[in-house]
This record gives structure tokens, sequence and C-alpha cells, in this order.
């Protein structure tokens, strides 16, 4: 047997809040005038108090309201699948699982916090959304989101992706999202997660309608990723594996990886593992301070690792990680020791997303490689170390939406950065 189930009466009704448990207290966010610690009035023109009371919250467990589960349960609980077949490929003795977050309606992990996020603005009376986008899953996420409780919803999505994905852009209008490409002051400009963030920061400020909606990062975001994790513990256990030895995830802001590894937080026998591009190597190459989450400086300081602000990544087909900052509980989790950081550049991750492709079956999206990436060169390292290693990583979106990368990758057009 190699997919694994829970049935749907088995979906998590709660998250995870890991909060209480980091090996330091977080830091909290500053005002980007006062630099004072900001408070909840400091946050409302942007986020309900919904979202608010959890990005604040204590207790370890927060309940799930009925109306979000209700939507999840559309493709929640996601398969945990057994690699048995790049296994063979590697001749491995490690086991490898995958969560497969991609049998989402979006293709990936983005609708777990999209949807909650929707409901708590909806709630409120919000009528509009604005976010950014990378390489466009967290604004179809977010668009499909909306049209579940009747939300406007406008995706500024960062101009080399929106020139690479087109057919990202039809999915969210598809959903009624109004997308356009940021930044929207500088029509030659590549663009960065940065900008885009300013832009939406900016439009959701001047209206009362409007609410900010942002795909990673905040702690209420990792937080409702946390069903991912709680799920791949009941199917590990149906698997007949008592932990895994490792959890892999890639990362750009830090919710995939938050969403797998932090239900495992509390086992210090387990390494967490997060990967991202070399080119916007935030956690192995930036420093540990407060920063703007935007480039124009209009949101609070967060405490994480960042290059910068300013800081302009190449245009790498995994836009999703295109970011120059992190979570503020992933960065103290790397800070702290308790979470591995790696670096690949992009052909690495190609390579490795052409054989997991070939191997499993499946098109990683260009993000994801970078997860494979990892586990392949862990599952190596267990042979060469002669043991078998149980490896978890989070499959957190298909590639389908991303075909010009492989085009790219295996016409020799990709560039190695």
């Amino acid at each position: 047997m190699t997919r694994f189930h829970l049935p749907a009466d088995k979906i998590p009704t709660a998250w995870r809040n890991v909060v209480p448990e980091l090996p330091e207290p977080l830091q909290p966010p500053l005002h980007p005038a006062t630099k004072e610690p900001v408070g909840p009035d400091d946050l409302a023109p942007l986020f309900p108090m919904g979202l608010i009371a959890q990005e604040v919250a204590s207790e370890p467990w927060i309940d799930i309201p009925g109306e979000v589960l209700d939507v999840l349960r559309l493709w929640r609980p996601t398969p945990l699948v057994r690699a048995e077949r790049l296994e063979r490929a590697l001749g491995t003795p490690a086991r490898i699982y995958f969560k497969d977050e991609s049998v989402s309606p979006a293709g990936s992990h983005k609708p777990n916090t999209a949807v909650a996020q929707a409901f708590y603005n909806a709630a409120e009376n919000i009528h509009r959304l604005t976010t950014e986008t990378g390489a466009g899953q967290w604004g179809t996420a977010l668009a499909f989101a909306c049209r579940q409780f009747d939300l406007e919803c406008k995706v500024y999505m960062v101009r080399a992706s929106y020139d690479q994905k087109p057919y990202r852009r039809v999915m969210m209008e598809t959903w009624g999202g109004e997308v356009v490409p940021s930044p929207v002051d500088q029509p030659d400009h590549p663009g960065s997660l940065g900008l885009a963030i300013s832009d939406a920061v900016r439009d959701a400020a001047t209206r009362d309608d409007s609410h900010y909606s942002l795909g990673s990062v905040l702690n209420h975001v990792l937080l409702h990723q946390t069903i991912i994790g709680l799920e791949a513990k009941e199917q590990l256990a149906l698997a007949g594996e008592t932990r895994p030895d490792v959890v892999i995830a890639s990362c750009g802001g830090g919710s995939n990886l938050g969403g797998i590894a932090l239900p495992f937080l509390d086992d210090d026998e387990i390494r967490l593992v997060a990967v991202e591009p070399a080119s916007c190597a935030t956690l192995t190459e930036g420093r540990f301070d407060y920063d703007f989450g935007d480039t124009a400086g209009m949101t609070p300081l967060l405490p994480m690792y960042t290059l910068g602000h300013e800081f302009v990544p190449p245009s790498i087909h995994a836009g999703g990680l295109r970011y120059h900052g992190d979570s503020p509980i992933i960065s103290n989790l790397v800070k702290a020791g308790r979470m591995e950081a790696i670096a690949y550049p992009q052909g690495k991750t190609f390579e490795a997303a052409i054989q997991f492709a070939n191997t499993e079956g499946k098109l990683p999206a260009p993000e994801t490689g970078h997860a494979v990436r990892a586990t392949i060169d862990e599952a190596l390292a267990a042979k060469e170390a002669g043991e078998a290693r149980v490896i978890l990583f989070n499959y957190s979106g298909h590639g389908l939406l991303d075909l010009s990368a492989y085009d790219d990758y295996l016409h020799g057009r990709l560039v190695d950065a």
C-alpha cells in the first residue's frame, strides 16, 4: 500500500498554535512610523479582529469554524503517499513519504489559509480583499476562497510571473478575481513580492470596504496551514511509522513549511528542514533583524531573517519563493538551531523535479522542486550511511501551470540562478 487516506470525518477540527512552544518568545511587530509594538487597533485597517486575535494567540489549539471546514472538505484530508518508485530509483533504504497538497482546487496548499481568511473577513462585513501573488498560487487560492464567501478579490501579481504564467491569471479571473501586474507604476520593472505587497496594502488602506490578505509569513497564516502536518501525523501512523526522522519543505515566506513541520515541533528527535532558492537565500545568507514586509515600508516591522526590503531577486521560475524575508516563527526556529536551512540553484531543483515526475508521475511546481531536491539528497545520504530514515516532505503544489519553466529547462534556456 502506497497511499494513506483519512476519512472525511477525520479532518482536524482545530489548528495547532506553536507560539507558546518556541525556543524563545517572539519579539513583537513594530509600528512602521513609531517603531513601538503594534496593537490590535494598528492592524484593524488591514485585518479582521478574528485574524488579529489569532496573530497574538497563546492557546495551543484554536477551533476551526464549521463554515471553513465545509469548504476544506472539498479536498481534505489530502493523501499521504509513499514514493516507492523514487526510493527504488535512488537505491535508498530510506522510506520517503509526501503529503499531496496539489489536489486542492488551486493546485497547492494555499487554500488552507485563503478559505479561513475569506471567512473571517466576510464575518466582519468586509466586501473586498486585496493581495499580492508571486507565482500565482496564492492569488489563485484567494480568488477561489473569495468566491466561496461572495467577496471581491484584487490581485497584484509580480510582473515577472504575470508574464511567465498567463494561465494562473486566467484561473484567478475564472473565479472572479481582478489581476494586474505589479509594480503598477513601473511597467518596465520585473517586480518583487515586496513591491506587490506595497501595491496591495496601499489599495486596501485607502478603501473602507477592503482589507488586505497575506498568503504567508504571519502567525495566523502558518496556524491555518498546520492542518497539513496534523493530518500527516495520523497518516504516518496508518503507514506503520512511529515518527519521521526528517520533515522537509520549500520555504519562501514559510507557510507550507510551517504547515507540515510545526505539528512535529515538540519531538526534538525530528529534524526540520527549510529549502530555499540560492538566488533568494533569506535564511542561509540573510541577517536576523527587524525589517518591513514590503518594499515601500508601509507594513509593520517584523523580527525575521531578511535580505533587505528593497532586495529584488532574479526572475527565477519559483516565484513563490522570491521573498526578501521569512516568517518570524520560522526565523525564530532557525535562529535557535531547531530548524535547518539549505539553498539550491534552480537548475538542480528542476533536475530533481524531472526525476520525481519520471518515477512518481507527478509534475512538481518549481517551488516544490526545492523540497524534492532536498528529499533526494537526504535519501542518498541515508543510502551512504546505510540508514533506513523516514523522510516526510510537503508536495506543496503541482507544476501543470508552470510548463514554460520546464520548457526552459528542457531546452537549455534556464538561467541557473
